[in-house]
Order: structure tokens, then C-alpha cells, then sequence
């Protein structure tokens, strides 16, 4: 009984734990950011990986392991070395968030520039109609004699 609640509590916490990790979450750290960036352009054992890095091996394989249930690297065993592969079809999520705000500001930004256009305009508008109204006396033209 009590290694079938072990096994089950260790399930349960594994399904936690790969649920909660997401794409954003693996982007998040700077140090995780340059791992996807150097397996990105080449296959990368897990040594030239740490060697990058002055943090420990145990830290650079907690990232990996990160990023690895996010889905953003694979590893694939080649002998007796285990190779970091890229697997950056999960940043179309990040792609599509961004993508998003983008339109959403550059709406507001599209605002803000008629906005800003209208009262630019407005004092030239003034100055003409004061030019008028100076030239003016009653509704008639003044007299230039």
C-alpha cells in the first residue's frame, strides 16, 4: 500500500510538474534564453553546453531539464554522449502573444499620433482665424490707409 501511494504521489507530482512549465517560463532566464539560442544553431553535447556557462553543471542540467519540458530542446542520445537539440516551434506561442500586443499598440500609437496631429493643427488654425479677426473691425476690413 505504501508504494502504491509513493508511485502515485510521484505520478502526480510529475504531471504537476510538467504542467506547469510553459514556453514563457523557459524564456524567462537569461541563462536559459543563450542555451536555446547556442543548440539553436548546433547540436550541442551536454559538456559544451556547461562549458559556456560559470555556473555549475547541476544548475546548467536543472535548465535543461527546464527547457526540455517546456519542449523547447530534445535531448538524443549519440553513444555514450547526449545531445541538445533545438525545438523552436514552441516560441510560435511567444510569437503569437507578442503578435498580439504588437496590433494592440500600434493601434494606441495610431491614436496618439491623430491625436497629436489634431492639436498641432489647432494653433495654426488659431493664428489664421486671429489674423482674420485682427484684420477685421466689426465684421468689415480694415482700412490699410
Amino acid at each position: 500500500m505504501v508504494s502504491h501511494s509513493f508511485a502515485t504521489d510521484w505520478l502526480h507530482n510529475q504531471k504537476t510538474n510538467m504542467m506547469r512549465r510553459d514556453v514563457f517560463q523557459a524564456i524567462a532566464d537569461p541563462t536559459r534564453r543563450e542555451i536555446i539560442n547556442m543548440v539553436s544553431l548546433q547540436k550541442l553535447n551536454l559538456n559544451a553546453v556547461a562549458e559556456k556557462f560559470e555556473v555549475s553543471r547541476p544548475a546548467i542540467s536543472k535548465h535543461i531539464k527546464i527547457l526540455t519540458e517546456c519542449g523547447l530542446i530534445v535531448i538524443k542520445q549519440q553513444g555514450r554522449e547526449r545531445y541538445c537539440e533545438a525545438k523552436l516551434e514552441k516560441l510560435i506561442e511567444v510569437s503569437d502573444w507578442v503578435e498580439k500586443y504588437h496590433k494592440f499598440w500600434n493601434e494606441k500609437f495610431d491614436a496618439l499620433d491623430n491625436y497629436l496631429a489634431q492639436i498641432q493643427a489647432k494653433p495654426a488654425e488659431e493664428k489664421i482665424k486671429n489674423t482674420k479677426t485682427k484684420n477685421t473691425k466689426n465684421g468689415k476690413p480694415k482700412s490699410r490707409i
